[in-house]
C-alpha cells in the first residue's frame, strides 16, 4: 500500500468512529492581540472577579445585576421561574417601560444631547441630529397618533416595514410607549415577505415608507406594501391600515398610488397631535416587546417573541460592558434596524445608556469604499459594530480607504458570522489603525445579544475566536450522542448553552411546539423536570473550544461538508482561501459525488482590479491542501465576478449550491444584484 493510501485509510479508520458532530479542524490557533492600557483604563468592566461573581453557583441571581441598569415602576417578586420549562419568565411581578428607560429618563441630563445621527445616503443632504428632547417630543406625538388615530393599545401587534431612516426607532419606541408588539421586516425583504409576516403575526396596522435611498436610486418602497396587504388577504388577514412615512416631509415620493380609505400619510395626520403626550404604559416585565421573524427562505416565517424586562436589562447591559458605551461615546453599528442586531444595538442598548447612535440610510460602499470612513470621520465616532460580510466587502472594495481618513475608533464588533483571521487583521490594523480593541461576538437572533465574546478589557484578543462566553452564559459542547465533551479539549460538537438568560426570546408566535423541538428537545436530560439543568439551550452551530477557554464558531451544524467519513466545517477552507492575497471573497459549496458522498466546490472573488486566470485557481487550490490537507482540496475553483448576495450584503450559498448541482436556484428576484447569477452559471458550467 502506498504511504498516501495507507495514511488515508488511517484517516478513514480514525473517522469511522467519529460522531457527526465532531467536525475535523485544521483552522491554526493565532496569536493573541492585548488591548491597551489607555483603553483599560476608560473601561465600563475591567474587573476580573466579574466572573466569580457570575459563576452558576449564583444563578440565577446574578442578573439582578442587568436589570438594576435599568428604571423600574415596580421591583419584581421573582428573578427567575422555571416552573413551565423551556418557557423561561424573568423579572416576574416587575413593571417597566422600553421606551421609558430609552429616552424619557435621560432627559434631565441629556436632553440636548444627540440621540439618533441620521446620515441619509445623498452626501448632498445634511445629517439630522436628534437630540433626546426631540426623540421625546417625536415618540410621543406618533404614539398618540397610534392610540387615536391607529387604535392601538397594549398586547396589539403592528408590522413596520422600513427602511434605515430616523422615523423607524421613533416608530418602534412609539409602539414600545403603548406597550404594543412592533414587528420590524427588513425592508429589503418583498412585499409577499412582508405580508407573509403580518398575517402570522395578526397585524391590522403596516406602517411603511413611501420610498428610500439606496446605492444612488430613490427606491419605490410604497409598492411592496400593496403586495404585502394582497398577500396577507390570501391568508384570509384583513390589514385595515397602511400607515405611510415620507421619505421628504410634504412630499410623496412614490409612483404607486394611494388606495382610497386604506392607506394615510402620516405626515398629514401628524398635524394633529403636535405637542401631545403620552404617559408610558407600566408594562409586565415579561410581556412581549417585540416580534423578530427569522429570515428563512422556505417555510412558515419563525416569530422569536422577545420580553421586555429580561431582554432590556440584557441589551442594555452587554451593550455597556462589551462595547464599552459610554454616554458621551458617538456609536455606530452598521448593520440594518430591520435584524435583530440594530434592535438590540442600534436602537434598545445604545438608548438606554444615553449613546448617540448613528443610523446610516444607505449602502457601505455609496458612492465609493471611502463613504464608511468620511462618516465616522464627520461624527467622530468611536465604536464600530458590523459584520464579517461587510469587512470582507470593504477590504476588497477599498484595502487603504480608511487610512485617508481622520478617525480613531476606541472599539469595534464584528458580529453575524466567524470572521476569518486574516479579514479580522486587516480590520484591527488598517480599519482600527491598530488602536482599536475588537469584540468577535457570536448569538443569534433568538438570544436577544451576545452570548460568546471577549470582555474587551479583561481578555485578549485571538483572530478567528469569539473568546470565552460572556459573565454570566455558561456554554456546553455535547457529541451528537449528548455526551459533554471536555473544556478545552480542541473537540468540534454542538454548542449549547446551560443555563437560560433574560434576553433569549420567549417563545416562537404560536408556535410552542416548535420552540421546543428545534431549541430544546435534543439535548433535554429528562422532558418532566422542572429543574433548568436539564434542559440546555441548542444554538444549531458547530464549536470548538481551545485548551484557553476560548470558543471558535464553527457555523451552523447544516454548513459542514462530510468528505469521505471526514467533517469539514465550510469556513475554515473559505479562510484557507483569503490567505490568498488576491482573493477578496469565498464562498464553499457542498457538491454530491458518487464516491465521497460529497465534495466541496470553491467559489471566490477577486480584489478590484484583477484579472482571472488558471495560475490564480491553482494557488487558492494550494493554500486550502497546505492549510487544512489534500482531504479539503476542492473539487474545482470557480473565480466570479461577484458573488450572489442578499441587501444585506449576505453571500446567497443556496444558490452557488444550487449551480455547482445543476440544480434550479429557484427565485432570484430578492437578491441585491440577481443578474449575476446567469454569470456564475456559465462560469461553472
Amino acid at each position: 500500500m502506498s504511504e498516501d493510501k495507507s495514511r488515508h485509510h488511517a484517516a478513514e479508520q480514525q473517522t469511522a468512529d467519529v460522531s457527526e458532530a465532531q467536525i475535523a479542524v485544521h483552522w491554526p490557533e493565532e496569536d493573541y492581540f492585548s488591548p491597551s492600557n489607555q483603553f483599560i483604563a476608560q473601561a465600563n468592566l475591567a474587573d476580573p472577579g466579574v466572573f466569580a461573581r457570575f459563576s452558576l453557583d449564583n444563578f440565577p441571581e446574578y442578573f439582578k445585576e442587568f436589570a438594576d441598569l435599568l428604571d423600574w415602576y415596580k421591583y419584581w417578586e421573582t428573578t427567575f421561574d422555571a416552573s413551565h420549562p423551556p418557557f423561561w419568565r424573568w423579572f416576574v411581578g416587575g413593571r417597566i417601560n422600553a421606551c421609558y428607560n430609552c429616552v424619557d429618563r435621560h432627559l434631565p441630563r441629556y436632553r440636548n444631547k444627540t440621540a439618533i445621527h441620521f446620515v441619509p445616503e445623498p452626501e448632498n443632504e445634511a445629517i439630522q441630529h436628534l437630540t433626546y428632547q426631540e426623540l421625546f417630543v417625536r415618540v410621543n406625538e406618533f404614539a398618540a397618533l397610534l392610540r387615536d388615530f391607529g387604535g392601538l393599545k397594549a398586547g396589539d401587534r403592528v408590522t413596520l416595514h422600513m427602511p434605515m431612516v430616523a422615523e423607524l426607532p421613533i416608530t418602534m419606541l412609539a409602539c414600545a410607549r403603548l406597550g404594543v408588539i412592533h414587528s420590524q421586516v427588513f425592508s429589503g425583504f418583498s412585499g409577499k415577505a412582508c405580508g407573509d409576516r403580518v398575517s402570522d403575526s395578526g397585524s391590522r396596522l403596516l406602517i411603511t415608507m413611501d420610498a428610500y435611498s439606496r446605492a444612488g436610486e430613490l427606491i419605490d418602497h410604497k409598492q411592496k406594501a400593496d403586495t404585502a396587504v394582497m398577500e396577507a388577504a390570501g391568508t384570509g388577514h384583513q390589514v385595515d391600515k397602511v400607515l405611510i412615512w415620507q421619505r421628504y416631509p410634504g412630499k410623496y415620493s412614490s409612483p404607486t398610488k394611494l388606495v382610497e380609505g386604506r392607506d394615510v400619510i402620516i405626515n398629514d395626520v401628524l398635524k394633529e397631535f403636535r405637542g401631545k403626550r403620552v404617559e408610558p404604559v407600566q408594562m409586565p416585565a415579561e410581556a412581549p416587546l417585540f416580534l423578530m421573524y427569522t429570515s428563512g427562505t422556505t417555510g412558515r416565517p419563525k416569530g422569536c417573541q422577545h420580553s421586555t424586562g429580561g431582554y432590556l436589562a440584557y441589551v442594555t447591559w452587554t451593550s455597556k460592558y462589551i462595547q464599552d458605551i459610554h454616554p458621551e461615546d458617538v456609536y455606530w453599528c452598521m448593520a440594518d434596524i430591520g435584524w435583530i442586531t440594530g434592535h438590540s444595538y442600534i436602537v434598545y442598548g445604545p438608548l438606554a445608556l444615553a449613546a448617540s447612535s448613528v443610523v446610516y440610510e444607505g449602502v457601505p460602499m455609496y458612492p465609493d469604499a471611502g463613504r464608511p470612513w468620511r462618516i465616522a470621520e464627520n461624527l467622530d465616532v468611536n465604536i464600530f459594530h458590523t459584520s464579517p460580510t461587510a469587512i470582507r466587502a470593504l477590504r476588497r472594495n477599498g484595502p487603504d480607504e480608511p487610512a485617508k481618513y481622520n478617525f480613531h475608533f476606541k472599539h469595534m464588533t464584528t458580529v453575524g458570522e466567524p470572521i476569518e483571521p486574516e479579514v479580522w487583521k486587516w480590520y484591527h490594523t488598517v480599519v482600527g489603525k491598530g488602536e482599536a480593541v475588537i469584540v468577535d461576538t457570536w448569538w443569534q437572533t433568538e438570544n436577544g445579544g451576545f452570548l460568546c465574546s471577549t470582555v474587551p478589557a479583561i481578555h485578549k484578543m485571538k483572530p478567528g475566536s469569539t473568546g470565552p462566553a460572556i459573565p454570566g452564559i455558561h456554554p456546553v459542547i455535547y457529541d451528537d450522542e449528548g455526551t459533554e465533551l471536555p473544556g478545552g479539549s480542541g473537540r468540534a460538537g454542538n454548542i449549547c448553552i446551560r443555563n437560560p438568560w433574560p434576553g433569549s426570546f420567549q417563545t416562537i408566535w404560536k408556535d410552542p411546539d416548535r420552540y421546543v423541538s428545534q431549541y430544546y428537545s435534543r439535548y433535554c436530560h429528562d422532558p418532566a423536570s422542572k429543574d433548568w439543568r436539564d434542559w440546555p439551550y441548542m444554538a444549531g452551530d458547530g464549536a470548538v473550544q481551545a485548551a484557553d477557554g476560548y470558543y471558535r464558531i464553527l457555523g451552523r451544524i447544516d454548513d459542514v461538508i462530510n468528505v469521505a467519513g471526514h467533517r469539514l466545517g465550510t469556513k475554515e477552507i473559505e479562510s484557507a482561501a483569503l490567505l490568498v492575497p488576491d482573493v477578496a471573497e469565498a464562498a464553499v459549496v457542498p457538491v454530491a459525488d458518487p464516491i465521497k458522498g460529497k465534495v466541496p466546490d470553491l467559489y471566490v472573488s477577486l480584489k478590484p482590479g484583477l484579472v482571472p486566470s488558471v495560475k490564480l485557481a491553482n494557488k487558492v487550490t494550494a493554500s486550502v491542501v497546505s492549510q487544512i490537507g489534500a482531504i479539503a482540496r476542492p473539487r474545482r475553483v470557480v473565480i466570479v465576478p461577484d458573488m450572489p448576495k442578499t441587501r444585506s450584503g449576505k453571500i446567497m450559498r443556496r444558490v452557488l449550491a444550487a449551480i455547482s448541482n445543476h440544480q434550479d436556484p429557484g427565485d432570484v428576484s430578492t437578491l441585491a444584484n440577481p443578474e449575476i447569477v446567469e454569470q456564475i452559471k456559465e462560469l461553472a458550467r
